[in-house]
């Protein structure tokens, strides 16, 4: 019980619940301390301790309790303003127009609406009370209850009456209560404090409350049910509500009982991290006053060097000026120089006149010279040896603690799922840098019941990274993380990828076997394709003009498939005149490369979603050829195979940025996707009697560039044209 202590503490006086308040924010107070508030701040209060009816409310016999109610000092209500308690707007003294009254909670310091009727609107907690005075007894708290109607001296109260709501000794009990009235009916009560009613009261109407409001979650009684406020709330009997809460809250209960050993193996985790704050707080104090200390050793370094240049300059510069000073002293009247070469000039004997002149006349001459352009030898000024300092300045000013790398924006145009998942991302245009990368991806199964583990690729370098060994037709979710010295940043958002319904197919464009060298041209890698129609497709203007004949060329992959699934991927250049991609019989392949035939433009063919490439097929029989036709940025699908919804007026949908290719070589079917959101567009039948090469066909110019390999390519067997080789 001592523990509880602290739950029993009003928040404003410190002191144990009296006649506590339930706020609409979940949190109690007293009913006075309320007052208090409210009535410094300018609110019309009820006086809490009184009732009209009630003996206590008369002035002669006002009760000497609320004499002893210490007056709130001034210091104490300036103590509770500081702390937070600010303007409430309401119903004030001299007020027309009523108002709702805003208190703000001293637990939660959120503002909470108490409505028009201020504090008349709150429920009393009685439930509240009545633990207080559990504890009370438990602890053995002894107060000495006085009446509340004796003339000092007062006498101990031995009798409460829960009519009056007040404490009276013997003699004042019968006063109060003669022979003959209906007072004298009312049963007396241990004397208290705090007179409770025997059920809660709605504050409002004064009735006992029988329901509970779900939708305002609040206690209501038969006469508020009936208002208009409730009319479509959900409304349940306060049985129902009382069950519910009563079972919700043993659950609770319940629940922390049994996790004691986790909540202490919490409190611990808690308590050395609260060590582990401390010490590396400490060593990161130390840590910084380290570096300053360093910078400031660095500064008194260069302190040191710059002094030193500006007194060697300075000591340079003066021995010079002295030397100057000395020179013009030596052209004064007085000087020696003078007075020498004026004795000098007094010898007649010429050859010694001779010797002794020479040597004084450049001395004269220099003197000469200096008095004639006279300049000084030295600059007084040091503007040379100025510092700036406003970079450094700046530095400083802005020198704080690094920041974590903020959350990395992944780039979708670059990244893609095929055989692996290659996922790329920036940094932020401002965000501090990251020295590596952390990518967590998962499998993302609507159907589990419980979220999958994340795993990780950490200490990437770069902004780009592989993400090998996945399932595949399965969505997988990705992000991205950044670290630098000041640890890890936020994640980047969420992305979802979708791998390929069948293992990759990774191949080349066969550029040694049956393709028209003069139309079609090939990349260096193997991967891309142009067609460049040229003067072929002049000469054949007259036949395009007259028939509407035209020729095809057709190129095919470096590897045939046999069995199992299989799928690749491409993109076509939406300006194309026409493309076909697909799938054909290796056998049918070998016989359109030794005799091409003219085929119809199929801007006229009616079949043109895929071709059976045999005039004479069964209508049983799957063709020889399934692929996909492609013109001016368009899909033209056949119908009856179409996988997706297409416009009423035709059979064609726009061309996505990549085309998907899946063949079940078991099945005899191939699939044709949108490779992005890997939607399916069409699917058909084909033969797969024999081995089943990837076949694209071209008719005019148009551009084709295979999915971008991810995996290294690996050694395998090409089975083209009855011919092994090995790649």
């Amino acid at each position: 019980m001592k523990n509880m202590e602290r739950e029993l503490i009003c928040p404003v006086c410190k002191e144990m619940y009296k006649q506590p308040l339930a706020l609409p924010c979940m949190h109690n107070i007293c009913h006075i301390c309320a007052s208090e508030i409210l009535v410094q701040h300018g609110y019309i209060c009820c006086d809490p301790s009184s009732e009209p009816t009630s003996p206590a409310s008369t002035p002669a016999t006002r009760s000497p309790r609320m004499d002893r109610r210490v007056v709130p000092k001034p210091d104490r209500l300036d103590r509770l303003l500081k702390s937070g308690f600010g303007t409430y707007p309401g119903r004030k003294r001299g007020a027309v127009h009523p108002q709702t009254v805003s208190f703000l909670c001293p637990a939660c310091q959120r503002d909470v609406d108490l409505g028009e009727r201020g504090l008349g609107s709150l429920f009393r907690n009685l439930t509240l009370e009545r633990i207080v005075e559990r504890y009370r007894q438990t602890i053995n708290i002894s107060t000495t209850i006085m009446c509340q109607f004796c003339k000092p001296p007062q006498l101990e109260a031995t009798k409460g009456c829960t009519e009056c709501k007040s404490s009276f000794c013997n003699e004042c009990f019968k006063l109060y209560h003669p022979w003959g009235t209906q007072k004298a009916q009312h049963e007396p009560t241990p004397p208290t404090l705090t007179f409770r009613p025997k059920g809660l009261m709605c504050p409002e109407h004064k009735e006992e409350v029988t329901h509970y409001c779900k939708t305002c979650q609040r206690l209501v009684c038969q006469l508020c049910r009936v208002r208009r406020a409730h009319a479509s709330h959900k409304v349940t009997p306060v049985l129902s509500a009382y069950q519910a809460l009563r079972e919700k809250l043993t659950k609770s209960l319940a629940y922390i009982l049994s996790s004691q050993d986790t909540v202490q193996l919490q409190i611990a985790e808690l308590e050395e991290r609260v060590k582990h704050t401390e010490v590396n707080g400490s060593q990161a104090k130390e840590e910084v006053s380290q570096l300053i200390r360093g910078l400031c050793t660095v500064l008194e370094e260069k302190q040191a060097t710059l002094l030193q240049a500006i007194q060697e300059s300075q000591q340079e510069r003066l021995a010079s000026l002295h030397h100057q000073v000395q020179e013009h002293r030596a052209m004064l009247e007085n000087s020696g120089m003078v007075g020498y070469t004026q004795e000098v000039l007094k010898e007649t004997d010429h050859p010694c006149f001779v010797q002794a002149a020479k040597q004084l006349h450049s001395r004269i001459v220099r003197a000469t010279d200096s008095l004639q352009s006279f300049r000084p030898a030295a600059t007084s000024s040091f503007s040379r040896f100025q510092l700036d300092l406003s970079r450094e300045m700046k530095l400083l000013t802005d020198l704080t603690f690094i920041k974590a790398p903020e959350a990395p924006v992944i780039d979708t145009q670059r990244t893609y799922a095929y055989d692996q998942i290659f996922l790329c991302w920036r940094l932020p245009q401002h965000s501090p840098p990251a020295w590596h990368f952390t990518v967590e991806y998962r499998k993302s199964d609507t159907k589990a019941k419980a979220l999958k583990l994340w795993q990780r690729c950490e200490e990437v370098r770069g902004t780009s990274a592989l993400v090998e060994y996945l399932d595949t037709d399965s969505v997988y979710v990705l992000r991205v993380k950044g670290c630098n010295k000041a640890g890890f940043g936020e994640y980047s958002e969420d992305i979802y990828l979708h791998t390929p319904p069948a293992p990759v197919l990774n191949f080349f464009l066969d550029n040694r076997w049956g393709f028209n060298r003069e139309r079609l041209a090939i990349s260096k890698d193997q991967r891309a394709v142009r067609s460049v129609p040229g003067l072929p497709m002049l000469f054949a203007a007259e036949r395009l003009m007259t028939s509407c004949h035209l020729s095809i060329d057709m190129l095919i992959g470096d590897m045939a498939i046999t069995q199992g699934r299989s799928y690749w991927a491409c993109c076509v250049d939406p300006s194309s005149y026409l493309v076909k991609v697909g799938v054909g019989l290796e056998s049918k392949l070998q016989e359109w490369f030794q005799g091409p035939q003219d085929v119809v433009s199929p801007r006229y063919d009616p079949d043109s979603g895929h071709d059976s490439g045999a005039e004479d097929a069964t209508v049983d029989a799957p063709p020889p050829y399934a692929f996909l036709t492609i013109g001016m940025g368009k899909i033209l699908l056949s119908h009856g195979s179409a996988l997706t919804s297409r416009d009423p007026s035709g059979c064609t949908i726009p061309l996505p940025p990549r085309i998907g290719i899946c063949l079940d070589y078991e099945r005899g079917k191939v699939t044709f996707y949108d490779a992005v959101s890997f939607r399916g567009l069409c699917e058909c039948g084909v033969d797969c009697s024999g081995p089943v090469c990837p076949a694209f066909c071209f008719i005019g110019g148009g551009a084709l560039q295979l999915q971008e390999l991810v995996a290294s390519k690996q050694e395998r067997k090409v089975t083209i044209g009855g011919l092994s080789k090995l790649d």
